[in-house]
Order: structure tokens, then C-alpha cells, then sequence
């Protein structure tokens, strides 16, 4: 008999709270199937995946352990964002202009395939809102960088989507003192995370994409001769021509996807959000209701949802669940708006976002049978989008230009057993450099 995972509770996010009840659960895996391409994941990937490869005529079936919005796809904190976590001039000094210009195109490319998934599927509900994200220096070396990185878009990209603000500039716009100046992109905006991952999967279903929670795939193996894969879950077994697996920083959760957890270094991301502002405080911090983000090394975000401070960061101490780093972020929210110091916080949560060692996402096969993507260092609801399309294209056997995102197999990260230990030794020494203004 297989052991099943135990279920796990939802993260009890203002996501969650905005969602309103719980919506019906989607029916496990109950009887034996054969299908053309068996996707593991309900996130952003396999959703995507799935979505592809229905325009194709092909027959896929998407199995999760949890439900949909389960991971860091309901979890996140709701930045679509143009970016990797390389920026284009270090892509450009690494690999070449070449690639720096199809890197770009990308990044953009991702932004514009949620605004299609929003359209498509007539997502007005998880309220995206293309307002841009603004880059805060906390520093004047910072602030030098930041500044160099919009003109060297400009001059080399030709994309004016970038634009550099003041102190005074940046003070307006956040209602915070503490940045010396700012870098707006324009081609970015906010959503509601579980709302739109849950809208995809809703949309889907009603193009009769099978779609099964509570299916955790428990053993996967290739058949002979290249002729697909079994995989094995509770109640059931699927016969898959491809498989493609999306499970990104969550890819522990079974044995069968846990090599894949090997190419990440998963990192935790907590977030806390306040009670709603008074009318005045409203009004003055962050009007323009962007994303906003810090240029420390441990950055920490925040943005305004349904009138209240949404403030994260990065929480390598700790595991999930614990309240290790919730403390730390109402200190530095603090800090940077000393106004709400005293405002209640009445919702807090974290997850794990994916890392990998060249800091940018990973797609490709890992054998003839399966495709996998991940890794997306934080910046996942666009590239996620964006991904899934193309894995479901690699499935089929078609060649997408994906440029630095091509991996040829599994890559480990050197030394993952030591990546908790690394991780906090990291994280320390970045906290180090901040404190200097390194």
C-alpha cells in the first residue's frame, strides 16, 4: 500500500480572506487513465502547460497534491514584473548583447501572457492593474546603479519603459523618507495571486481540462522504448505519453518529483499585512499603488491591497509555519514608515520561493519523456505564465527560443545538502553588507 502525504492546511493569507469560501473541491484521481501528457502541478506552469497544449488538440490531465493555490501560486506577493533577478547589463556582460536583447523580449513576453491569460479567461476579479514597479535606493551607490541600468536599457535596448525619479520624487511616491531616489519600470503591476491561479484553473475546467486535487503523484517511471511514463498516485494510475512537471520550490512533496527539488535552493518568503489605513495614511503612501522594492541584498517589498500595507521580504531563518521573521518585517515596515508602527497587523504568512545557482528560471527535459520548469528567483507569476507555454511546447517536440532559460537536463546545485546551512550563512553576510551600506 503507498503512503500518502498528509494534507497540508492553506496558508491563511489576506489572499484567502479577499477570496471569500473555500470553493468545491476538485475530485481526485478515482480510476486508471491513458492520456497524451500528464502535468504535474496546478500552479502558474502547469496551468499554462495545460492551456497550450488544449489549443493543440492535445489530451493532458493536470494532478496536484494540494489545491489549486495551494504553493506559491496563491502564496505570493502579487508583482507581475518584466525582470529576471540578473539585470539585462549583467546578462549583456556575461552572455553577450545577443542575449541580453532575447532575454528582454522575454521578460516583457511574460508580462504580456498574463494580460492574455486576464483576458481570456475574463479574470476582472484578480484585479490586475498595470501600474508598474518602482526600484527604491537606499543608498547613493545604489541609486548610481539603478540609474545606470535604465540609461543602458535605453541606449542598448531601445526600451524607454524605464525611467529614474529623485529623492524628493521618490519620497511623493512612497510617502517614505528613507530612499534617496527610485527607478520606475513601467511595464509591470500588481494582481490578486489566488484569485487569478484559481481563475485559469476555473477556466480550464470549463473547457473540460481534467484537473485533479488531492493526487499526489506518490512514484513516476518510463516505460521501455520510450514509450511514456506510468505514474502512480493514491487511487490511481496515469499512462502518459510526455509529463511535464511544474511543482517549482514545492517539488519535495513526493518522491517523484524530488529530484527536481535538487536544482533549487528553496528560499523562505514572508509577508504580512496590516489592518486597512486610516483615509489619511491611504491617501499618502504609495497613491499610485505600484510594487515597490528596496535595492538592499535582503530586500524586502511592499505594496497597498484593499487599503492596507502589504510588506514581505525574504526569511531565511526559520521554517514554514513558524513565526520567525514575521517580527523583523513589522521592524523594518516600521522603519521605513514610522506611521505605522502601530497599526495592527492581522494577517501574516510565508512560503518558499525557488532559487537556483545562476539566478535565472530553468526549462527543459530532463529524459525523452519529461519536461520540467522552474526556478523562477521571485519573480514567478509572469515567467511562470510565460514557461509553462513553452514547456508544453518542448513536450511536443518543437523548439522554442528560450535563449539563457535552456537547460539540457537536471543541474544540481553543488553541495544541496548543505543548502540550509548555506542559505543562513548567506543570508547573514548580505544582512552584514546592508547594515554597512556595502
Amino acid at each position: 500500500m503507498m503512503n500518502t502525504p498528509p494534507a497540508r492546511p492553506l496558508a491563511p493569507s489576506l489572499w484567502r480572506a479577499m477570496a471569500g469560501p473555500e470553493p468545491v473541491p476538485r475530485a481526485p484521481l478515482a480510476c486508471d487513465i491513458d492520456t497524451d501528457v500528464a502535468i504535474i502541478g496546478a500552479g502558474y506552469s502547469g496551468l499554462s502547460a495545460a492551456h497550450a497544449l488544449h489549443e493543440r488538440g492535445v489530451r493532458a490531465v493536470v494532478l496536484d497534491a494540494n489545491p489549486v493555490g495551494w504553493g506559491a501560486s496563491g502564496r505570493n506577493g502579487g508583482v507581475v514584473s518584466s525582470k529576471f533577478r540578473l539585470s539585462f547589463p549583467a546578462i549583456e556582460r556575461m552572455h553577450g548583447l545577443e542575449a541580453a536583447r532575447t532575454m528582454h523580449r522575454l521578460a516583457h513576453d511574460g508580462v504580456r501572457m498574463v494580460e492574455r491569460f486576464i483576458d481570456e479567461f475574463k479574470l476582472e476579479s484578480a484585479r490586475f492593474e498595470h501600474t508598474g514597479s518602482l526600484r527604491c535606493a537606499h543608498t547613493e551607490r545604489a541609486l548610481q546603479g539603478i540609474r545606470a541600468e535604465a540609461d543602458w536599457v535605453r541606449t542598448q535596448l531601445g526600451d524607454t519603459s524605464m525611467s529614474v525619479l529623485s529623492r524628493a520624487e521618490t519620497q511623493h511616491e512612497t510617502g517614505s523618507k528613507a530612499f534617496v531616489g527610485s527607478a520606475l519600470s513601467a511595464d509591470a503591476g500588481t494582481i490578486l495571486p489566488l484569485h487569478y491561479v484559481r481563475g485559469m484553473a476555473d477556466g480550464l475546467t470549463q473547457r473540460n481540462v481534467a484537473i485533479h486535487e488531492d493526487t499526489p503523484v506518490l512514484d513516476m517511471h518510463r516505460l521501455d522504448g520510450g514509450a511514456g511514463a506510468i505514474l502512480r498516485t493514491p487511487n490511481a494510475t496515469v499512462r502518459a505519453k510526455q509529463v511535464i512537471v511544474g511543482t517549482n520550490a514545492y517539488s519535495n512533496l513526493t518522491p517523484a518529483t524530488s529530484d527536481y527539488q535538487r536544482e533549487l535552493v528553496p528560499f523562505r518568503s514572508a509577508m504580512i499585512a496590516t489592518a486597512r489605513l486610516s483615509p489619511e495614511l491611504d491617501a499618502r503612501l504609495m497613491a499610485n499603488r505600484r510594487s515597490y522594492t528596496e535595492t538592499r541584498r535582503m530586500m524586502k517589498w511592499f505594496r497597498k491591497v484593499d487599503g492596507r500595507m502589504l510588506f514581505g521580504g525574504r526569511d531565511a531563518f526559520g521554517k514554514e509555519g513558524q513565526t520567525t521573521g514575521f517580527d523583523a518585517l513589522r521592524r523594518a515596515m516600521a522603519g521605513l514608515f514610522p506611521e505605522l508602527a502601530d497599526v495592527p497587523v492581522e494577517y501574516q504568512w510565508s512560503g518558499y520561493v525557488g532559487m537556483t545557482f545562476n539566478s535565472l528560471p530553468h526549462v527543459g527535459r530532463s529524459d525523452d519523456v519529461t519536461t520540467f520548469c522552474l526556478g523562477y528567483n521571485g519573480a514567478g507569476i509572469a515567467m511562470a505564465s510565460l514557461l509553462g507555454r513553452h514547456a508544453a511546447a518542448l513536450a511536443l517536440g518543437e523548439r522554442p527560443e528560450l535563449s539563457l532559460l535552456a537547460s539540457a537536463g537536471l543541474n544540481p546545485v553543488p553541495f544541496h545538502s548543505l543548502r540550509a546551512p548555506g542559505v543562513r550563512l548567506v543570508a547573514a553576510w548580505y544582512q552584514f553588507l546592508d547594515a554597512v551600506g556595502a
